[in-house]
């Protein structure tokens, strides 16, 4: 250490460099080497020693790697050096309170140095220790006098009030945030305010404390002027609002939009000051007129004074009306005409592909007849008929917002099945000619003028088929879209509704293709990824979905480090406006219901897939480092982050419900992770009886006999088994409806009702009995040994009936009902996989211990009168012996089934489906021809990995 410490500055980063650059490239192995070679010289170097130890981590020497850090850690160091690459150690391994402890004992050493003090700050933020931040601000501030460190001491007491332990409790957080107020205070008193970010840190503690008179008094004072002179405007519309100050208000917003006449929120903001003034002066005779007259004049007069048509005091109009009417007040004698106010809208920004969401806004304030009438005018007013055709580019997009909102009335439900086809003809002859005449001469980034055409006949095709309940019809969709989208290969749209049919029809080949041509990264992986990622388990391809988890649960691990880091930044740069949002950011990825679902799904698969002797697939699942006992999944926390609004849909107002469909679909998903996580844990549980858990993996080797079980050592299978049964009684009991079905755009049905349909509840009941009775050698071992036989009877036969009911089906539709046979294969032989890792396990585990057992000779006689022997060790290893022989034709009846399982058919051939289509010659033939192999080479693929998958298994328990 003191050789260290009198080791000169220069010579000592130069002797480093090496070994920094080998890992900033990656290089770890070289890293490693220059490390080492430098502690030969210098052994006491302990910067030398931390850079092995982050070689060793990244080269994924773990134990190696621990001890290293261990060492160093022990020997305390101050240097900045190496604490920092000690750091970066353990945020990796992500044990932040490590990184606590060491800048702890650093500062005890050096107590008044300013940077050990920030350091120690930052890594109580990393672990949201609020107090011990508070505490270490105020010692920093005594060090170094400045207001960085004072607002951070501020910021962390307003944390403890909202967000801390004890801010359930309203007298404590009224408490904290008092206090947090005084401290500004006085901070203002001496004149010690110096930057924006604090003053909008005062107004937020006001306005937490809803002292929004005070905040109001502040934020229009000449000090706020000063530091704060970019105070959002939304900051005065909320204090507004919260003092009741309407007429000020609306002033304000009238001023605000003489500037800026194209801000849709402002006028909804001075609307409702608008009705509230109303409702104050109500009772003055003739002033309900007057303030809605005047509303009605401003918006008018913007209208009239703008050099440029803008669609924002156009849309106030319209929204002026619906709450009139909502009010039951005179709104056609004031403002005019709905229908007229929507066709003069419809007609100045129809040629926009905005407008037709913007009409929706107002469709639901009228009558089912009324909104069926004005889509018909609509349709008259954009200028097409059966007899013509657009003449540019923006005619042609007024004629595509009619069409959505005539959808968007009801019109479309109400067409027979002609008349749907005969609609489905020519919008696809209106895509065609659209592209043709406009669509040529784009930048590839650009989306086809025409598509929404192909868009909205995919969305009729799906009625058809959904009223037919045939393929045939949906498959030619396909076909349009992938059409499409060679024409269009920037369309989001096409991709996101190619990617639901192939869902739809059990094609995982081109769902995944449809989802690596969408290149969703980074945050949408979150948002977007429950298009494919919540379909992906029990499709078929255990080892195939696995590199998709893989993508997705990278970037949860990796962002988790980097959202730290952000809080982190935020701190140092005093960004207190920020700070809540990164939290509240950090918090919904950290919760995300697809993070949650994906690990959990990932670790199925690897159990389902392993494919080593014994040993290796133990060592894989110690690595797994699931806990029985522990459930880690924080339920009342998860975040459903899914963006529902990114695929666009035109569906009946009437008869879509969007929240409704977004809760109804959280809830069984929630339940299918309960079933899930549960079923990984109960697994877990019958390995870990037998082996030891990861916290003990010391025992693996050591423990060679199986002893009769105290109580503690069954308890937590036990446990598990009643949860397992109690929450499939739950849900039988809850009788949750699949998801609708009506339109395309609707999401797919969860694995809820499959998953209790199938015989997993019983299957897994009976297996932990057995679990537990070859455990004790209890008197009924070979009662549940045939118990369990059954039930493996009854899985195969379930996979090979629904294999046979698919090929049969192929000569019907062999689209129509594929998901769910792949499912139910998939699920059964789910089922088996897991059955034979524990199968071969138990007889690893029960081969030791009989061997064992013949080597020793048994010193006493220890006869009990009363008490029933267990089971000796040898009639229980011939029983599982018997178990792993029956699996094991059990197994070879599902591969045989497997092997004659027919590729999908088309529901016509595909000369039919080109007739149909009309699209170019050169095209249909080899379209169709592409879409229709990429049915067949998914059904290849599926077969051939689960066939693969079998061979393991018949492996694994046929030793």
């Amino acid at each position: 250490m003191a050789h260290q410490q009198g080791m000169d500055s220069a010579l000592f980063e130069r002797r480093l460099r090496p070994v920094y650059d080998n890992l900033e490239v990656g290089n770890n192995r070289k890293a490693l080497q220059e490390s080492e070679k430098l502690l030969r010289k210098h052994p006491n170097l302990l910067c030398a020693r931390a850079l092995k130890g982050l070689s060793l981590l990244r080269l994924g020497r773990y134990e190696e790697s621990h001890s290293c850090l261990q060492v160093v850690a022990e020997e305390k160091p101050v240097d900045d050096s190496t604490l920092q690459v000690l750091s970066f150690c353990y945020r990796e391994m992500e044990q932040l309170h490590k990184i606590v402890e060491l800048y702890q004992h650093a500062v005890k050493q050096n107590p008044g140095n300013e940077e050990l003090l920030a350091h120690l700050f930052v890594s109580h933020v990393r672990v949201e220790d609020y107090k011990a931040q508070q505490a270490v601000a105020l010692q920093l501030y005594k060090a170094q006098p400045k207001n960085a460190y004072y607002f951070w001491s501020v910021i962390s007491v307003v944390f403890q009030g909202i967000r801390g332990p004890e801010s359930a409790i309203p007298e404590k957080r009224k408490l904290y945030l008092a206090l947090a107020q005084r401290m500004v205070d006085k901070h203002i008193k001496e004149g010690k305010l110096e930057t924006e970010q604090e003053a909008f840190l005062y107004l937020h503690i006001l306005k937490l404390q809803n002292k929004y008179q005070e905040a109001w008094e502040f934020l229009t004072g000449e000090l706020c002027a000063k530091l704060y002179p970019g105070a959002p405007v939304s900051m005065k519309f909320e204090l507004l609002k919260e003092l009741g100050n309407w007429k000020e208000l609306n002033e304000l917003l009238q001023q605000l939009l003489e500037a800026d006449r194209d801000r849709w929120d402002y006028y909804k903001e001075y609307l409702t000051s608008c009705f509230e003034l109303l409702k104050k002066t109500s009772s003055d005779e003739g002033t309900e007129n007057y303030t809605l007259t005047t509303c009605h004049d401003f918006l008018l007069h913007i209208i009239q004074s703008s050099e440029r048509k803008t669609r924002g005091p156009y849309l106030a109009r319209l929204e002026l009306h619906q709450r009139m009417r909502a009010n039951q007040l005179p709104a056609q004698q004031l403002v005019g005409d709905f229908d007229q106010l929507i066709i003069e809208y419809f007609l100045l920004f129809g040629d926009k592909s905005c407008c037709t969401h913007d009409i929706a806004l107002f469709l639901p304030s009228i009558s089912m007849e009324q909104r069926q009438a004005l889509a018909g005018r609509l349709l008259v007013e954009s200028g097409i008929s059966s007899t013509t055709l657009p003449q540019n580019k923006e005619h042609m997009q007024k004629h595509i917002c009619a069409l959505q909102i005539s959808r968007m009335c009801g019109v479309h439900i109400e067409l027979s099945v002609d008349h749907l086809l005969a609609l489905y003809t020519a919008l696809k002859l209106h895509y065609e000619h659209g592209y043709s005449s406009f669509g040529k001469q784009l930048l590839s980034t650009e989306m086809g003028p025409s598509d929404p055409y192909a868009l909205l006949a995919a969305n009729v095709m799906y009625d058809i088929s959904m009223r037919e309940q045939k393929s045939d019809q949906l498959f030619e969709a396909l076909c349009l879209l992938q059409y499409v989208l060679r024409n269009s290969t920037s369309n989001f749209h096409v991709k996101l509704l190619s990617l639901k049919i192939y869902h739809m029809f059990g094609c995982m080949l081109g769902a995944q293709e449809m989802y690596d041509y969408l290149d969703i990264k980074q945050i949408q992986l979150d948002s977007m990824g429950y298009v494919h990622c919540n379909l992906l388990p029990l499709s078929g391809r255990f080892s195939g979905v696995r590199n998709c988890y893989d993508s997705t649960l990278k970037f949860f691990t990796n962002s988790y480090k980097e959202r730290l880091e952000y809080i982190a930044l935020t701190y140092r740069f005093c960004t207190f406006s920020k700070m809540e949002e990164f939290m509240n950011f950090k918090e919904r990825l950290t919760n995300s219901l697809l993070y949650v679902a994906c690990s959990v799904e990932a670790q199925l698969c690897d159990l389902v897939s392993c494919y080593g002797n014994v040993q290796q697939n133990l060592t894989s699942y110690v690595a797994m480092t699931i806990e029985p006992a522990d459930d880690r999944i924080a339920w009342n926390e998860l975040s459903d982050n899914r963006d529902l609004e990114a695929i666009i849909r035109w569906d009946p107002l009437h008869l879509v419900d969007a929240e409704a469909e977004r809760k109804e679909s959280y809830d069984q998903e929630i339940e299918v992770l309960q079933l899930r996580s549960l079923l990984l844990r109960l697994f877990a549980s019958f390995i870990d009886l037998y082996h030891a858990p990861p916290s003990a993996k010391l025992a693996l080797s050591n423990a060679k006999t199986i002893t009769p079980a105290p109580a503690e050592d069954t308890a937590t299978l036990e446990l598990l088994r009643e949860s397992w049964t109690g929450l499939h009684q739950r849900l039988r009991l809850m009788n949750y409806k699949p998801l609708s079905q009506r339109f395309l755009v609707n999401l797919q049905p969860t694995r809820l009702h499959l998953l209790l349909e199938l015989p997993y509840e019983r299957f897994f009941d009976d297996l932990a009995q057995l679990v537990l009775d070859l455990y004790t050698g209890a008197s009924q071992l070979a009662l549940q040994c045939k118990r369990v036989s059954e039930n493996v009877a009854c899985v195969m036969e379930i996979c090979v009936q629904t294999i046979t009911e698919s090929n049969e089906w192929n000569g019907v539709d062999g689209l129509w009902k594929r998901r769910t046979h792949q499912q139910k294969v998939a699920a059964c032989l789910e089922i088996l996989s897991l059955y034979a890792f524990l199968l071969s396990v138990l007889n690893d585990k029960l081969q030791t211990s009989t061997k064992t057992k013949t080597k020793k000779k048994s010193s006493g006689d220890n006869k009990s009168q009363g008490t029933p022997h267990p089971i000796s060790e040898k009639e229980r290893s011939q029983m599982l012996q018997e178990l792993m022989r029956q699996l094991k034709h059990k197994l070879e009846a599902c591969d045989a089934a497997l092997r004659i399982w027919k590729a999908p058919t088309l529901p016509r051939d595909l000369s039919s489906f080109m007739a149909d289509m009309s699209l170019k010659p050169e095209v249909e033939a080899t379209l169709i021809g592409d879409v229709s192999a990429t049915f067949k080479e998914s059904h290849e693929l599926m077969v051939t990995e689960l066939r693969n998958l079998l061979k393991d298994k018949i492996r694994i328990v046929g030793k």
